[in-house]
């Protein structure tokens, strides 16, 4: 049977990228092993450069874009899913090589998949979704390396933003003394809700980089990149470590080699795409045990497939304070 739903398209003609909702059967999607009927998405900052076309994210046209999703199982070939299972994908080419998350279907590989822990709705892990899934993947990644609540502060850049709002949370309830970046100073009591216990200034660290400056945080997790990420190296403490997972600033990196052959500082890149599943598995069982779904909660704000296409230029504008739900079902 080829049932109908309904899904944002976007196609490229030339250099032009254009978006629209239409209907779409089941034989019009992507091979894949089990079939989803989709709940719930988010929207990511990669998904606002997948939206407006400002970065070359989608690399296959026409596409459904939307990098994460949850829902239920309702076709299955693998014995790994059975008919009825909540399940998640965060990554793993959706949106950009593969039909994703803005559409009420999707047929997808079931080893992208990842059982929704039972303390969560789909809606909270799609709150959770790319963005706090690779938070947690760059706190896996600091306690990895050695750094410890001990050995506080941490740093959290681009604070107010998905990732930086969930490193918050994580961090200051596993016991470090977070402080939080941020070009939003009217965020302040959002982030010490959060559990921020400093606020600082963006450019404190947007300005020109030094080979090394002042030493003041054990760790960090960066989402913002460029001379942000290159003075967070600069002022991080003898044998600490910084988590890189974004680049809201740019791709570029203009810091020296001091930082690591002088104090020894580890700079750990966080690849959530094509994370193996294990660690997938790792992340999301931390999630649920140390997020608290409170914060989550206060953290989160719920739109329609429909508002998709707006969110997408809003979050690029740095005007998305923590998570976007979109409700699909």
């Amino acid at each position: 049977m080829n049932d109908r739903f309904k899904a944002y398209l976007i196609s490229r003609d030339g250099e032009r990228q254009r978006g629209e909702f239409v209907s779409l059967g089941t034989d019009d999607l992507m091979p894949g092993d089990v079939t989803i009927a989709v709940t719930h998405s988010t929207v990511n900052y990669k998904d606002g450069l997948a939206v407006t076309g400002r970065s070359p994210v989608v690399r296959h046209f026409p596409m459904i874009p939307g990098i994460d999703l949850a829902g239920d199982v309702i076709g299955s070939e693998s014995d790994s899913f059975r008919l009825g299972e909540r399940v998640l994908i965060n990554g793993c080419g959706l949106g950009e090589t593969h039909y994703g998350g803005y559409a009420e279907r999707a047929r997808v590989e079931h080893e992208w998949l990842v059982k929704i822990p039972d303390v969560f709705s789909a809606a909270e892990a799609m709150a959770i979704g790319t963005a706090g899934y690779t938070a947690m993947l760059a706190v896996l990644a600091l306690e990895d390396a050695g750094v410890r609540p001990s050995s506080s502060p941490v740093l959290v850049t681009g604070a107010s933003g998905g990732v930086g709002s969930i490193a918050v949370a994580l961090l200051a309830k596993l016991g470090y003394r977070v402080t939080a970046s941020t070009g939003r100073p009217e965020e302040e009591t959002y982030l010490r809700k959060l559990g921020a216990g400093e606020i600082i200034h963006r450019s404190e660290l947007s300005g020109e980089p030094k080979p090394l400056t002042k030493e003041r945080w054990a760790g960090a997790v960066d989402s913002v990149g460029s001379r942000t990420l290159a003075n967070v190296l600069a002022s991080t403490k003898y044998g600490g470590a910084v988590a890189a997972c974004g680049l809201a600033q740019g791709m570029d990196l203009p810091a020296s080699v001091a930082p690591f052959i002088l104090r020894g500082v580890s700079l750990l890149g966080i690849n959530s795409v094509y994370t193996r599943t294990e660690r997938r598995r790792q992340a999301w069982e931390r999630l649920a045990r140390d997020l608290e779904r409170g914060k989550l909660q206060m953290m989160t704000k719920s739109i329609r497939l429909e508002d998709v296409p707006h969110a997408g230029e809003e979050i690029l504008a740095g005007r998305v304070r923590g998570r976007l739900v979109v409700e699909i079902a």
